[in-house]
């Protein structure tokens, strides 16, 4: 900015220099002086001395009162001038014409041919974007490179992923002392991938080896490396090695290294693709003849199964760190890493919000405490409270309260109708994860819904489990066509049954419960993009068999259907107090629901001061087992130390 401001201001200089220069115009005439005046006076012998230059006559005249004055005549075109100024004895005085500076000059003859140049060197830049090195830059590296004094991050800042820390642990001993390593013959991994969802804090932890370490870091995306052209990207991959030799010891990180290290021979361009040539040169630069000692290559990405395989070999990247979803104990430290700069009231449980958060990325619970600062700011409150961070939990896995969207009566009653259905057939199935809470206030796309939540940390689900979720999904329009008819089914159960389906041939394909097809594989869920489309790689099944698949699947969603209305048949008077207890307080949480099926009357006063109390009794629940996970982890490290 500053050398914007200093180019504008150096051009306003110029331009005010040349315009005065140009501008020097003489006085005006005098009042009243006309050139056939200034020739009557001269004829009368009025006017004794007069200057002549490029522009005007200036001189003095005696009026007829005898007083001297001042006069400025502009010059016509009149050869004779001269000499009758001289017949009329006036003594003339010429007064050569400015002489025009040598640099402006030069300036004005060179000025087409410098705005040429200039705008060819700005569309050059604007077809690089800009790209380091100007014009010149086409092929120089985008990498970024941040030392130990500028936004130092450290392991203090990463929570949640104690495994991946201790993998990467090595890496920061040996850059800060590598003769240990060196002196037995051991050779350092040249190269780590950090493998995980979206959000579980990969570039975080790059950066956190970095700080850790205390030497240079150059980070770039994988994106960087791709151009229209071919061999930009692989000149960019020899400029980032040869910058990071000159700072080793140092770490190069490359975030989303799938945009450039896909499978070779997938593309259309064949062996001169460009982004095959870009990976061509990163797989030379990382294990070719040249040995780049003290570079450690640090990649992060979400898709490892469509990386090339050259680039996964020993040699290469020789470790994959997986960064996977924190668990309990790592989302409460997630939660207080992101809790420092937030006020919050006596009343916040960082356990009880971690309990209720299971499968939250770093990401997740670093928005959930975001919303929640902004609810409390919302109403003008000093502190955020435990109601903001429900809120926002709600606001994060339900999406967002659409109280102005406008529905008629009928509708609210088939919403809660329907909403009950889904709650009462879970509440009867023994293995079905607890209610967290319903509503009939739209969310997002839904009108309604019924939001679960696990006691724990799910890692596989069970084949009952498997059967009751589609169960629980077809109650709801079980409920529609028992309360309101065949005919005036709706479409509101779409979502549930595209996820029933989805449910029971993903049982039958891949996981091999169907007792009919057995424990084998029909149907492979990766993916491969071609032409901006993703193909499913089909695993080639006979006719017959295509059929019984379909029969099997129709078998399992309809067996759900069948559970669904008989549980809701054996309890429709719960389903007529759920559906009027929606109808009145529009939202309802777990502990309600129950107090609703036992007959009681809600007060919500008393309510939340049950859930209070519920709450101190899981915190207190929680940091027992907390301690007793903490425990067996140190144990466990002691033992291993010892080993």
């Amino acid at each position: 900015m500053g050398k914007n401001v200093l180019l504008w201001v150096v051009i306003g200089l110029t331009m005010m220099s040349v315009f005065n220069m140009f501008n020097s115009a003489p006085m005006g005439r005098a009042e009243g002086m006309t050139y056939s005046s200034f020739m009557d006076k001269v004829n009368q012998g009025m006017i004794d001395k007069a200057t002549i230059s490029e522009h005007e006559i200036r001189g003095q005249f005696t009026d007829m009162a005898g007083d001297l004055k001042t006069f400025a005549v502009e010059i016509p075109n009149d050869p004779n001038l001269v000499q009758r100024l001289l017949d009329n004895k006036v003594e003339v005085d010429v007064k050569p014409p400015a002489e025009v500076p040598f640099l402006l000059n030069v300036l004005i003859s060179w000025f087409p041919m410098l705005l040429l140049i200039a705008v060819w060197v700005f569309f050059m830049r604007q077809m690089q974007g800009g790209g380091k090195g100007g014009a010149m830059g086409f092929g120089k590296s985008r990498a970024k490179m941040l030392t130990e004094n500028t936004n130092r991050v450290t392991f203090e800042d990463v929570a949640g992923c104690d495994e991946a820390k201790q993998e990467v642990t090595e890496i920061i001993e040996f850059l800060r002392d590598p003769s240990r390593f060196t002196r037995l013959g051991g050779r350092i991994p040249k190269g780590v991938l950090l493998v995980g969802p979206p959000g579980t804090g990969k570039t975080l932890l790059g950066r956190a080896i970095a700080g850790e370490a205390e030497v240079p870091f150059f980070s770039i995306s994988g994106s960087d490396f791709v151009e229209m052209f071919v061999g930009v990207g692989a000149s960019r991959v020899r400029d980032m090695f040869e910058q990071a030799k000159k700072h080793a010891p140092c770490i190069v990180f490359v975030d989303e290294i799938d945009a450039m290290g896909r499978h070779r021979g997938a593309g259309i361009g064949g062996g001169n693709d460009e982004r095959e040539q870009t990976l061509n040169q990163m797989l030379v630069e990382m294990d070719g003849f040249e040995a780049n000692e003290g570079v450690i290559l640090v990649a992060a990405t979400n898709r490892p199964d469509v990386l090339d395989p050259a680039l996964l070999r020993p040699g290469r990247f020789d470790r994959q760190v997986v960064v996977g979803r924190p668990d309990l104990n790592g989302r409460v430290q997630i939660l207080k890493v992101h809790m420092k700069k937030v006020p919050l009231a006596s009343d916040v449980k960082v356990k009880v919000i971690a309990r209720g958060t299971p499968g939250f990325s770093g990401a997740d619970l670093a928005n959930l405490v975001n919303e929640a600062a902004l609810n409390a700011a919302r109403f003008d409150r000093d502190k955020v409270a435990a109601a903001d961070f429900d809120e926002a939990k709600d606001k994060v896995m339900m999406g967002t309260e659409r109280r102005s969207m406008a529905m008629t009566e009928d509708e609210k009653k088939l919403t809660a109708y329907h909403e009950g259905g889904h709650a009462l057939v879970s509440i009867h199935c023994a293995v079905s994860d607890p209610i967290h809470k319903m509503t009939i206030i739209p969310r997002g796309q839904a009108l309604g819904m019924v939001m679960r939540l696990p006691e724990r940390d799910e890692y596989s689900q069970s084949r009952e489990k498997m059967h009751g979720n589609i169960a629980i999904a077809m109650g709801g329009r079980v409920a529609e066509e028992m309360i309101f008819g065949y005919d005036k089914v709706t479409s509101g159960a779409s979502s549930d049954i595209q996820m029933a389906t989805n449910l029971a041939k993903s049982m039958v394909t891949k996981w091999g419960m169907s007792d009919k097809l057995g424990p084998l594989l029909y149907s492979d869920n990766e993916q491969e993009v071609f032409l901006g489309h993703s193909v499913a790689q089909q695993t080639n099944v006979s006719d017959e068999t295509a059929r019984l698949i379909d029969s099997e699947v129709r078998s399992f969603v309809e067996g759900g259907y069948a559970r669904a209305k008989r549980i809701l048949e054996e309890n429709i008077d719960q389903l007529h107090l759920l559906a009027e207890a929606l109808l009145e307080y529009e939202t309802l949480t777990g502990d309600e629901i129950t107090q609703v099926l036992q007959g009681k009357i809600l007060q919500r006063a008393d309510v939340i001061n049950q859930s209070a109390k519920a709450s101190e009794q899981e915190d207190a629940s929680d940091d027992a087992t907390l301690d007793e996970v903490e425990a067996s982890k140190s144990a466990e490290k002691g033992a291993s130390q010892e080993s």
